[in-house]
């Protein structure tokens, strides 16, 4: 989703797939192959579903993920999908602030 990719950029992170951003419908958004998220090693995952937890359990558990830097490091985290998958105040203030805190907590660790 663009907005949640300039979320991520405005609160000091990189999303590692900007490019999916761009795509206007969500099933272009999708990774159908996990292999693909391995491969770009990202240091935190941030985990998002309208009406589902985020389970960070299943993520551990995917095959191959166990060598991501953000898996290894337990940097696995839920944000809320009413504080940052819906456009408005919510996205721009509770969400940004929570990516923010996760962003500057991981700096602060791994400089």
């Amino acid at each position: 989703i663009a907005w949640v990719s300039e979320l991520v950029g405005i609160a000091g992170g990189d999303d590692c797939f900007p490019e999916l951003a761009k795509e206007p419908m969500g099933k272009g958004r999708i990774i159908a192959d996990g292999s693909t998220i391995v491969a770009r090693n990202p240091d935190i995952i941030l985990g998002s579903w309208c009406g589902r937890r985020f389970r960070p359990a299943h993520v551990r558990a995917r095959p191959g993920w166990a060598d991501v830097n953000a898996v290894q490091n337990d940097q696995l985290f839920e944000i809320k999908s009413a504080e940052i998958l819906q456009p408005g105040p919510a996205a721009l203030t509770d969400g940004i602030e929570q990516i923010h805190q996760i962003v500057m907590d991981w700096s602060l660790q791994h400089g």
